[in-house]
């Protein structure tokens, strides 16, 4: 008589349910507490690169130097200025010249002359790069009276030669970067008056007169100017 086997089932041993929060969030933490932590680390993540970007990020083109072989190219623009775009400023650089010649004619029983070299300068900065920092008003005027100071004092210090002509340059250098009024045709003030021998009699006019009263009609030149490169293109 044949015994029928008998069938062995492997015994199983009871499976504890596991809680879908702890499959999801294994920390200790609830869910809800986790969703929390990450949106808060994220928000600081995101205010520390904001702020590191405020700090070492886009900052100030004139505070930045270039590339060594990119300050050998010309600067990369969408297009070519047209003709009103290099007729009016050069214009505009006419007019101021020919004012101050006009000007020199009326000033010259006193000794003084308005077509100084720096004020050559400012033309350009004004005229060719109206949007650029150093074309601000806020820049072309702290920056040219404070250095014609510095000047003077300079000179009222150390007199003539190169301890005087050092000194000043140091210094306005260092008042321009101090008062963020960057103006590079300033710089040159100083030394104008150093080895200036016309100009000493001025004493601290010179802050006012030739620089700064120059610049005022430059500033009044620009503006005509800048009407005419939006209104009259050709």
């Amino acid at each position: 008589m044949q015994v029928p086997a008998k069938s062995y089932v492997t015994p199983t041993l009871p499976i504890q349910s596991t809680p879908m929060s702890l499959l999801l969030f294994p920390s200790p933490i609830s869910p809800f507490l986790a969703i929390k932590k990450t949106t808060f680390e994220r928000s600081v993540g995101l205010s520390w690169c904001r702020e590191r970007k405020r700090k070492y990020g886009i900052v100030a083109s004139s505070n930045v130097a270039l590339p060594f072989w990119d300050a050998w190219k010309p600067e990369k623009t969408s297009s070519a200025p047209s003709f009103s775009d290099i007729i009016w400023p050069s214009a505009g650089a006419f007019a101021a010249m020919a004012i101050f010649g006009k000007m020199d004619q009326l000033l010259a029983p006193k000794g003084i002359s308005m077509t100084i070299a720096p004020l050559g300068a400012v033309c350009a900065v004004l005229f060719a790069t109206p949007s650029s920092p150093a074309a601000r008003k806020y820049n072309v005027f702290m920056a040219q009276i404070g250095c014609a100071a510095i000047g003077v004092l300079a000179f009222s210090i150390f007199g003539p030669g190169w301890l005087a002509r050092s000194a000043a340059l140091a210094a306005s250098v260092a008042f321009m970067i101090y008062a963020r009024a960057a103006h590079p045709p300033a710089a040159s003030l100083p030394l104008l008056f150093i080895d200036g021998i016309k100009l000493h009699h001025l004493n601290f006019w010179y802050t006012l007169f030739p620089g700064a009263a120059g610049c005022i009609i430059l500033c009044l030149i620009q503006e005509i100017v800048c009407y005419l490169k939006d209104n009259l293109k050709f």
